[in-house]
């Protein structure tokens, strides 16, 4: 993760974690690649969202569909990382 060394007023720090979202068409398949960057680590996601032949292509409705399930894998990715983060991180109060 990024910081900024400087505190802010009332002394917290910043961080700026970067998301990359490409789209690809091919055919009546959309294609999304996430990938996100926390300076730290990065994860990435992939999806795809198929056209019924019977709809009228709009590229947009693919887009949104394939963006949407790549940035929920990423979600999901995030929030099984914090709990195995937090799993290692308890302390023994015993």
């Amino acid at each position: 993760m990024k910081s900024d060394p400087r505190p802010t007023p009332g002394g917290y720090h910043t961080k700026t974690w970067t998301v990359r979202l490409d789209l690809f068409e091919e055919g009546d398949t959309t294609h999304a690649h996430a990938v996100l960057d926390t300076g730290d680590n990065r994860l990435e996601a992939g999806s795809a969202s198929l056209r019924d032949p019977v709809d009228r292509p709009v590229p947009e409705i693919g887009d949104e569909f394939a963006a949407g399930r790549a940035l929920v894998d990423l979600g999901y990715q995030l929030l099984r990382a914090g709990n195995t983060d937090s799993e290692g991180n308890t302390v023994d109060t015993a």
